[in-house]
């Protein structure tokens, strides 16, 4: 008698790789993006599959930012805008359009993930993306938090305190958290553009 027991492959078992979302990456035969969400940090990679292994183009890391002065989060929806348009700007010149690769990882609209993308799309590479699922420009600055920072500074200042800690400390009032993403954001495409030149 047979036996009825299907072996499934290990990194299933472990959750780490969707084989059948590999596999038409593979297929496609385009650059794809992998994105990594932490407890403290957000990475983006852009890579190119291969049958050997997957060959990684270029990536950055949400502590880059902090050569630019960001004095925020490392894994808010500004920083994932930021991150993303940082792997954007390093990828051009080397490639043109892109898809994304969640793995086993779900997909939600103005997350994190959708934020990466937009930077990504603002860069100048093309991603197959409706328009309607990405975050507003309000939310990628972080006016949601500045408005909250704001309610709790007039309605609970020892929660204000505890909550943005900090980020005073830092020097960074969370209120200002829409002016200062705009500085960083200035300061990241100028330094792609020197290097342009």
């Amino acid at each position: 008698m047979r036996s009825r027991y299907i072996s499934i492959l290990r990194r299933r078992r472990e959750g780490k790789t969707n084989y059948r979302k590999r596999k038409a990456i593979i297929m496609s035969k385009l650059p794809f993006v992998s994105i990594f969400i932490g407890k403290k940090n957000i990475l983006v990679q852009i890579s190119l599959p291969q049958k050997e292994g997957d060959l990684t183009l270029t990536s950055a890391h949400s502590r880059e930012l902090m050569k630019y002065g960001w004095l925020a989060s490392r894994k808010n929806i500004p920083t994932a805008y930021l991150v993303g348009l940082l792997t954007g700007l390093k990828a051009r010149g080397k490639i043109d359009k892109a898809v994304l690769y969640l793995g086993l990882k779900h997909f939600m609209y103005n997350s994190r993930i959708t934020a990466i993308m937009k930077g990504i799309l603002d860069a100048g590479i093309s991603i197959p993306l409706e328009e309607e699922i990405l975050p507003s420009e309000e939310m990628l600055k972080g006016r949601h938090i500045a408005d909250y920072a704001k309610y709790l500074l007039e309605s609970d200042k020892d929660l204000y305190k505890k909550r943005f800690s900090e980020l005073i400390g830092k020097g960074l009032n969370p209120e200002s958290l829409p002016e200062h993403f705009e500085e960083i954001r200035k300061k990241i495409i100028d330094v792609f553009e020197v290097k342009k030149k």
